[in-house]
């Protein structure tokens, strides 16, 4: 199983930034996707954006050229810049990893214990 601790979160007014970072450890598995998901109270977690580790990253509609999602392989670290920040961006933000054991070929999925994020006066 892939560890996922994220970090960053917090209040934010709108039109503001945060950066949201997230730290994996990774023994005995290899990742080979990360991204971020959503979730506001009453809602179905949604998909904000990914990253792969050859290839291009992929955003929701909702956040396209206000949110930016980077990697650092070396560090198994992703991260979440957020700007322009809208009251609808309150959410619980969960980091996700998708991994493949590397001793047995097993493709897993793993999440994050999720950061709060609000967005208010």
């Amino acid at each position: 199983q892939v560890q996922l601790v994220e970090s960053g979160g917090g209040l934010a007014q709108p039109g503001g930034s945060l950066r949201l970072s997230c730290a994996a450890s990774t023994s005995g598995f290899s990742i080979y996707s990360m991204g971020w998901y959503r979730q506001a109270p009453g809602n179905q977690r949604e998909f904000v954006a990914s990253i792969p580790t050859d290839g291009s990253a992929k955003y929701a509609n909702s956040v396209k050229g206000r949110f930016t999602i980077s990697r650092d392989s070396a560090k198994n670290t992703v991260y979440l810049q957020m700007n322009s920040l809208k009251p609808e961006d309150t959410s619980v933000y969960y980091c996700q990893a998708s991994a493949v054991q590397t001793t047995s070929g097993i493709r897993t999925t793993d999440w994050g214990q999720g950061t709060q994020v609000t967005v208010s006066l």
